[in-house]
C-alpha cells in the first residue's frame, strides 16, 4: 500500500522545473580580453620600445639620408662619419632626436601588430586545428602590419619631421651648415639663412621642435588633420609585405635555427636579425617613398621636394637618380635592422613567457 503524499510534498512534485543556469560569458569577448591577449599586447609594447631605443642614432641617420637633397656639398655620407658629425653638431640629444615620439608611436604600433598577428593566426587555423603554413603567416603578418600602421601613422609622420628638423641638410644653395641651435629668424641675416634652408630648424621656433608643437605646425600650415596622413598609402603598401615577410621568415628560421634543445639567446637573436634584414631589403623602396611624402610640405619646399603623389615621387626619383635612388640610406638601415628586429622578437618572446608563465 502506497502512502499518500503530504500537502507539503505535492507542490514540490507539481512545481515548474528549475530555470537553466546562466550562460557563460560571450566567447568573443573572452577571446579578445583574456590574460593571454593582454600578454601579447604588453609584450609587443615592450618589444617595440626596446628595439627602437637601441638603434635610435641609426634610425635618425637613415631618415636624413633618405630625404637630403642630392645637389649639395654638405651631405651626410658614410655611416661612421655621419654619426660623428651628428654628435659634434648636436651631441647625445642628436642621437636621440625623435626617439621619444618614436617610442610613443612604436609601443602601440608594436603592441597592436603582435596582438593582431597572434589572433589572426588562431583565426586562420581555426584555433590551431589546421596547419599554419607560409601563406597563412604572410597573410596574418600583412594584415597585422596594415592594422598597426593605420592606428599610429600621424605619430610616424611627426617623428620623421622631428628627426630631420635640426639636421644641417643642405638645399640647392650649397652653403655650409650653420650652428645647430634652433632660433627664430628675426634679423635680416637670420631671414637670409632661413630662406636658403641651410639648416632645417632655422625656420622653427623652439616650441615647434616638440612632439605637440610639430603636430600643431603640420596641421596649421599643411591642411589640418589630413596632412598628418600624407604618405599613408605607400606606407601601407610597404608595411604589408614587410611585416608579412618578417613574421614568416622569423618563424621559418626559428624552426631551423632554434630546434628543441638549442634555443640559446644567440640563436634567437640570429633568427630576428636575419628575418629583419631579408624583409627590409625587399621592401625598402616603399620606405623611401614614405619618407619623401612625409616631408613634402616641410618648410614650403626647404628640401626641394614637390610631389603630387607616391607614384609621381617614384617616377621623379627613378628619372633623376635611377633605381639607386630608391635605396638611399639602405646601408645604415641594414645596420639598424639586425639589432632592432632581433631585440624586438627576443624581447617579445621573453616578456610573453614571463607573463604567461610558460618556458
Amino acid at each position: 500500500m502506497t502512502s499518500e503524499q503530504s500537502p507539503a510534498q505535492r507542490p514540490a512534485a507539481n512545481a515548474a522545473p528549475a530555470p537553466p543556469p546562466a550562460p557563460p560569458p560571450a566567447k568573443q569577448a573572452e577571446s579578445w580580453v583574456s590574460p593571454q591577449v593582454s600578454s601579447y599586447f604588453i609584450a609587443g609594447g615592450f618589444a617595440g620600445a626596446a628595439s627602437r631605443t637601441v638603434v635610435s642614432p641609426l634610425e635618425r641617420l637613415k631618415i636624413i639620408q633618405q630625404v637630403q637633397p642630392r645637389n649639395t656639398g654638405k651631405q651626410y655620407t658614410g655611416v661612421w662619419r655621419s654619426l660623428v658629425r651628428m654628435w659634434r653638431e648636436e651631441g647625445f640629444k642628436g642621437f636621440m632626436r625623435g626617439n621619444g615620439i618614436n617610442c610613443v608611436r612604436i609601443i602601440p604600433y608594436s603592441a597592436v601588430q603582435f596582438t593582431t598577428y597572434e589572433q589572426l593566426k588562431k583565426w586562420f587555423t581555426a584555433g590551431g586545428t589546421r596547419q599554419l603554413d607560409t601563406p597563412t603567416r604572410l597573410a596574418s603578418g600583412a594584415l597585422a602590419g596594415i592594422t598597426s600602421v593605420c592606428t599610429t601613422y600621424p605619430l610616424d609622420l611627426v617623428r620623421s619631421r622631428l628627426s630631420i628638423a635640426t639636421a644641417s641638410i643642405m638645399t640647392a644653395g650649397g652653403a655650409s651648415a650653420p650652428a645647430p641651435a634652433a632660433t627664430v629668424a628675426s634679423s635680416p641675416s637670420q631671414l637670409k639663412l632661413a630662406a636658403s634652408g641651410l639648416h632645417t630648424s632655422a625656420r622653427l621656433a623652439p616650441s615647434e621642435l616638440t612632439m605637440w608643437g610639430m603636430t600643431l605646425k603640420v596641421m596649421r600650415e599643411e591642411g589640418g588633420v589630413r596632412a598628418l596622413y600624407r604618405g599613408l598609402v605607400p606606407t601601407a603598401m610597404g608595411v604589408a609585405p614587410y611585416v608579412g615577410i618578417n613574421f614568416a621568415a622569423y618563424e621559418a628560421l626559428r624552426g631551423a635555427i632554434t630546434p628543441p634543445g638549442k634555443s640559446s639567446v644567440a640563436r634567437k637573436l640570429t633568427c630576428g636579425a636575419l628575418a629583419g634584414s631579408i624583409s627590409q631589403t625587399l621592401t625598402y623602396p616603399f620606405d623611401v617613398l614614405r619618407r619623401k611624402m612625409q616631408v613634402v610640405g616641410m618648410g614650403s619646399g626647404v628640401l626641394g621636394y614637390q610631389y603630387s603623389g607616391a607614384l609621381d615621387a617614384a617616377r621623379v626619383i627613378i628619372k633623376t637618380e635611377g633605381i639607386r635612388g630608391m635605396y638611399r640610406g639602405l646601408w645604415p638601415n641594414l645596420l639598424k635592422v639586425a639589432p632592432s628586429i632581433a631585440t624586438s622578437f627576443f624581447t617579445y618572446e621573453l616578456v610573453k613567457e614571463f607573463l604567461l608563465g610558460t618556458p
